[in-house]
């Protein structure tokens, strides 16, 4: 009889414990107002703030998404600009509730350092800006080279291995700054810039002279860039994960910001169910059914945040290529909603 009450103790203390784990985020976001996101401080077309100090990019959207499927508010949000060395020690102490700030999902990182990996919002891949009048045509012709790169990143250990696999030498100019280290590079201080592709694209536009400048062909490395939340809180998980997927969904349904109210007369099943017509997605989620409407309505699609933020149309001119839906030859893909 004492092993079994002991038995039951056990039980009722793993369950509470499993219960206080579930709960967490969302509850302290909930009851402070909004959502505390970590992003980058200084990359154009992914967070940024503009002259008026508004924050914008595409990660900034993700971000927004999030406070409209929680608050059904986009503007419920509060941006921390954090460095590359400080976003993953940000999110491990509960400073901030969610990083989305164009970090590669990794074994390490989402295994030793706690953390989880939700649905990928931009694909990208590691390349090199160069001067155009160095005269280089491929980052085989780096050697001997001093490149500017970030420290604490997928970019550093990735240029490391770049050059050693290709039997090259060079020398590495590492400034913690993104600001800095682009000012360091536009001002001459190092002979190459490496980063994500994106981000080159990004840092081009800004540049005193961007037609002074060359991406070279070359793409080292995968990154799958996905906003990032702590081990043990599967609802809020949960919810970054799936908003993620809503922005994707809603393009693959053909639902926009401008037709969304129309769309809630929508026959479709799918389409029903997604908006919160025929309810019970939200209460899977912890949330109000009209989740996924507050989202579109409020930040639009996948289609339009690329298109706004990253597109042919802005100074990054980036096409979509991998970030193209998978019915069109890309790699965006959302979960079955239902």
């Amino acid at each position: 009889m004492k092993s079994l009450k002991l038995a039951v103790l056990v039980t009722v203390a793993l369950f509470a414990v499993s219960t206080l784990a579930m709960a967490g985020t969302l509850q302290d976001v909930r009851a402070k107002g909004f959502v505390q996101v970590g992003v980058n401080g200084g990359v154009f077309g992914f967070s940024m703030p503009d002259k008026k100090g508004v924050w914008k990019g595409l990660d900034v959207d993700t971000a927004k998404a999030i406070a409209a499927a929680v608050f059904g508010d986009a503007n419920k949000v509060k941006f921390v600009p954090l460095t590359a060395v400080q976003r993953l020690p940000a999110l491990q102490s509960k400073e901030i509730d969610v990083l989305c700030r164009n970090t590669t999902a990794t074994l390490t990182r989402d295994t030793t350092n706690g953390l989880n990996f939700t649905h990928v919002n931009f694909y990208d891949g590691q390349g090199f800006l160069v001067p155009k009048k160095l005269g280089v045509k491929s980052a085989k012709e780096l050697d001997g080279a001093t490149v500017c790169v970030l420290p604490g990143t997928t970019t550093e250990l990735n240029a490391a291995d770049y050059f050693r696999s290709h039997g090259m030498k060079w020398k590495p100019v590492v400034i913690e700054q993104t600001s800095e280290l682009n000012k360091a590079f536009f001002a001459g201080r190092c002979d190459c810039l490496t980063s994500d592709s994106s981000q080159l694209a990004a840092q081009r536009s800004v540049a005193p002279n961007p037609d002074d400048y060359v991406l070279l062909p070359e793409i080292i490395s995968k990154e799958p860039l996905a906003p990032v939340v702590r081990h043990g809180d599967d609802q809020w998980y949960d919810i970054v994960n799936w908003t993620v997927m809503a922005l994707i969904q809603a393009e693959e349904l053909g639902i926009t910001s401008k037709n969304v109210d129309e769309k809630l007369k929508s026959k479709d099943p799918r389409v029903k169910r997604f908006l919160g017509v025929t309810p019970g997605l939200g209460k899977a989620l912890g949330l109000d059914d009209k989740w996924a409407y507050n989202i579109v309505k409020q930040v639009g699609n996948y289609g339009e945040i690329f298109d706004r933020n990253v597109g042919p149309n802005t100074p990054l001119k980036l096409e979509r290529g991998l970030n193209a839906l998978w019915t069109k030859g890309g790699l965006m893909y959302a979960w079955p909603f239902r």
